[in-house]
């Protein structure tokens, strides 16, 4: 995990393309940034220059109630050469950008593109000595209260060597602490989170014993426990039909090696599990005693639900290493609520590996999820080889600074200049795919892949337009078969991450051409791997208004098929691509604007229905459930719309925990802390909003529950660099909507009475945390399994002269200095209220001696 006050450091520039990544194509090549640098005598290095950012101050007008943010750039010469005073650009990322124009120490901001801006001197800089610091003064145009929005990724570029960048790898945020840094002004933002607000909210639990901890999460649906205990004297022989072969092999590496001689019998088979229809459901028995029944049986609908009895046997045993090795009592006969249990992975704004991959398979295998979400394509990057369109991926896949165009893409979310940036370069090799497919299948997890468009397509845009160029220059009289754009297009638009060249254009033929063409192969991949195919996600948010509307060749397009609006060429477009995947016997997914339309209503944007999808059996995942459309997924089920729900303020995992400048991840949706997803009630979910917020909302009839498929945690991987920060984001939280999307609704949820609600969801949610403090995390922790999960701060609050101590999951283990210093696993373990004083600093820590975030309060 990277410290709070420090950005992820760019990979150097000297390191540019030699040798492809793995499943990468190599980059045109550069010249070494190293052996540039040298050459241009008597200039500084970028990779000596030093780079400090500060959030001056939040900056509140009349004109400006919601308020800009003043933010400064501190750069310091390293060096023992000069910094010219003409001849070099500096740039950098901003994921919500900066203002534009001249700025202090007379240089100039610009953006390029995206989120990609650049600093350049002007005619009366003076350059800068060695030694010499430079204040750069600037605006943001909005208030800043996540270190997300802060510049990222900065390098330098020599006009005369256009081609290097060179990384400024000495680069750091710097914290955000004083009034008018955390001033919210009356926006309504959230204030900070202190450790005795931190307290007060965990208080909302009680510490159970051992013996009242839940057994099992997710939550089954029948759990009857018996007197008796069945001892593991040995590993348990497993017995099985061949067609449970890999149910099998599961089976017996839930047992340890150090079990040594004959245990238990283990029995899986297949059959009907009564009362269930359920193809996921099972039953598991646990009997001790030297009978005939005695042992372990698990019965499942299918294969996939033996799985799941294998994984809810895993949480029944004793933690590894613990004394007593036995196995509780127990029937049970469980199900799922939802037939869709969904993780979505974006590894488009951040690339990640196959590996990283297999680990979240894994996970979501232990906690019962059964639907992948595949985020391959994106503004930023194409993910996925694709036979027959190289670009795709030598092009499209690949970020780093270029000066000549069609070269690679531009740098995204600090991704700096060098290709081989592990972020921001790579891709999934046909063969890499398919290996992920049969992970994904041996874990009864369907894999949905996502190809983003119409809009969030600028890595296909610009891949096939170098495609393009190319075979244009060589006189292919094909070379415009899979153009996406329109050369001629004068639209005005700008999409939330800032791009105005990023649509694909369904007035070209081309466009389809080049859609039918990757589902196709996209197909193909999942034939050769054997594994399931329903449906591919494609895409559908966020186009952004007055895309299409000045290109002459969607107009032409709507001329030719009488298409009186872009709304109009919106619906004509995924006619087609629906056309396109049912001709191999697949049905239709995307975002929610897939089944939505623009309109206004009173001089507002509004989405409503679209009626013309209704009966095609579109599946539309709903993120948006702001601003006047927090009853949109109700709304679209109920107009007969198969849904999943992923409401942007409860399951986007991307969401910061909560608004302290240094907590990692975005808030442009809401906060999403671990309770968030758990008081999530899926057919109710505005039963806890206010009276206000539920005027004039849509509930969810009877007809609609039928349409809600299911439930989905989102990732998108802006501020996620490395997988240990998708660690920290995913888990635990992820466990939460693992338990919603599982388990039928909890009394609480379902109780009219409030304050029999309250005690009810008092009752739940100890059970719940404890559950992840004695026994899930700390089964992942002795398991080796490398879940780097957030370990929150404790709560501290000062009561007379002794400070109390909790935790925001109960029994994990807390451990304590006073001298200032940081705690480590061997610092003395909180046991009750702490009378010394001093700096008293807190943390939590794992079984693996891992430590959280810490807490402090100074008693000196």
């Amino acid at each position: 995990m990277d410290t709070s006050h420090l950005v992820r450091r760019c990979a150097l520039a000297s390191l540019l393309l030699a040798t492809p990544l793995a499943g990468m194509a190599a980059a045109p090549a550069t010249p070494l940034a190293a052996s540039a640098a040298a050459s241009m005598e008597g200039v500084a290095s970028g990779a000596r220059l030093q780079m400090r950012w500060e959030l001056l101050r939040n900056e509140y007008t009349p004109q400006m109630p919601e308020g800009r943010a003043k933010a400064r750039m501190t750069l310091t010469n390293n060096d023992s050469q000069r910094l010219p005073a003409k001849g070099w650009t500096l740039y950098f990322n901003s994921m919500d950008g900066v203002v534009p124009g001249a700025v202090t120490g007379n240089l100039r901001m610009e953006q390029v593109a995206g989120n990609l801006y650049r600093l350049r001197p002007q005619a009366n800089f003076a350059g800068l000595a060695p030694g010499q610091s430079l204040d750069i003064d600037y605006y943001h145009p909005q208030v800043i209260i996540k270190m997300a929005r802060a510049p990222i990724g900065p390098y330098l570029v020599y006009d005369a060597q256009p081609e290097v960048g060179v990384a400024i790898s000495d680069f750091a945020l710097l914290p955000v602490t004083r009034p008018e840094q955390l001033d919210k002004g009356d926006t309504g933002a959230r204030p900070v989170v202190t450790a005795a607000d931190t307290y007060r909210s965990n208080q909302r639990a009680d510490l159970l014993p051992a013996s009242a901890v839940p057994l099992v999460l997710p939550t089954p649906l029948q759990l009857t426990q018996g007197s008796g205990k069945l001892r593991l004297s040995g590993k348990p022989s497993v017995s099985a039909p061949a067609a449970l072969a890999g149910e099998a092999d599961l089976a017996r590496s839930l047992f340890p090696a150090s079990l040594q001689g004959s245990g238990p019998a283990l029995r899986l088979s297949v059959g009907k599990v009564e009362g269930q229809s359920s193809p996921e459901a099972y039953s598991l028995t646990v009997r001790a005693g030297g009978g005939a029944g005695a042992g372990i049986a698990i019965v499942g609908n299918s294969p996939a639900g033996v799985a799941y009895g294998l994984q809810t046997l895993r949480d029944l045993l004793p933690l590894p290493g613990a004394a007593d090795q036995s196995v509780p009592e127990v029937t049970i006969v469980d199900a799922p609520r939802f037939a869709y249990r969904g993780f979505m992975l974006d590894v488009s704004r951040n690339f990640h590996t196959k590996e990283t991959v297999f680990k979240w398979l894994d996970l979501m295998a232990r906690y019962k999820m059964n639907k992948f979400h595949f985020h391959l394509t994106e503004d930023e990057g194409w993910r996925l080889e694709i036979a027959g369109l190289p670009e795709l991926t030598s092009i499209g896949a690949v970020r780093g600074h270029s000066a000549k165009p069609g070269v690679r893409l531009q740098p995204a979310y600090g991704s700096g200049p060098d290709p081989r940036d592990t972020g921001g370069s790579g891709y999934y090799t046909r063969a890499e795919y398919i290996e992920i497919l049969r992970y994904a299948a041996a874990r009864h997890i369907e894999v949905i892949p996502e190809l983003e468009m119409p809009g969030h397509a600028r890595a296909a845009v610009q891949a096939m337009e170098a495609r393009y160029h190319r075979l244009k220059a060589a006189g292919d009289k094909d070379a415009a078969k899979y153009l996406l754009n329109d050369f001629a297009d004068r639209s005005v638009y700008k999409s939330p991450q800032l791009y105005n060249d990023h649509v694909l254009n369904p007035g070209l033929e081309s466009s389809f051409t080049f859609v039918q063409h990757v589902v196709d192969e996209v197909v193909k991949l999942h034939r050769e791997a054997g594994a399931p195919l329903h449906t591919i996600h494609m895409g559908g948010d966020e186009l952004p208004n007055g895309a299409w509307e000045q290109s002459p060749a969607s107009r032409a397009m709507m001329a030719r098929e009488h298409l009186q609006s872009t709304a109009d060429l919106w619906d004509y477009f995924y006619e087609r691509v629906d056309g396109m995947l049912r001709k191999h016997g697949l049905y239709t997914s995307g975002w929610e604007e897939l089944a939505a339309r623009k309109t206004t209503l009173h001089g507002k944007n509004k989405l409503i229905p679209n009626p013309r999808f209704t009966q095609k059996g579109f599946l539309a995942w709903v993120w948006n459930n702001t601003e006047g459309a927090e009853d949109l997924a109700y709304r679209l089920a109920n107009a007969g719309y198969d849904i999943v729900l992923a409401p942007v303020t409860k399951m986007y995992m991307d969401m910061a925990h909560n608004a302290n400048p240094e907590e990692p991840g975005v808030n442009w949706g809401d906060y999403v802390e671990l309770e968030t997803p758990y008081d999530f009630i899926p057919f109710d979910y505005l039963k806890n909003a206010t009276e206000a917020a539920r005027v004039g909302k849509d509930g969810l009839t009877d007809y609609g529950k039928r349409r809600v498929r299911g439930l989905e945690a989102t990732l998108f991987t802006e501020t996620v660099r490395d997988p240990a920060r998708i660690d920290y984001l995913v888990m635990p939280r992820l466990l939460a909507v693992a338990e919603r999307a599982w388990a039928p609704d909890p009394a609480w949820a379902t109780e009219p009475d409030a304050a029999k609600a309250a005690a009810l969801h008092r009752t739940a949610w100890s059970g719940f945390v404890n559950a992840l403090g004695q026994r899930v995390l700390p089964r992942l922790d002795l398991d080796r399994t490398g879940v780097a999960y957030r370990i929150a701060p404790p709560g501290l609050l000062l009561d007379g002269d002794k400070v109390l101590v909790n935790h925001v999951l109960p029994g994990i283990a807390l451990r304590y200095t006073v001298d200032g210093s940081t705690p480590t696993a061997s610092s003395r373990r909180v046991t009750g209220p702490i009378a010394e004083r001093g700096l008293i600093q807190v943390a939590a820590f794992d079984r693996n001696g891992r430590p959280g975030l810490v807490a402090r309060i100074d008693r000196r």
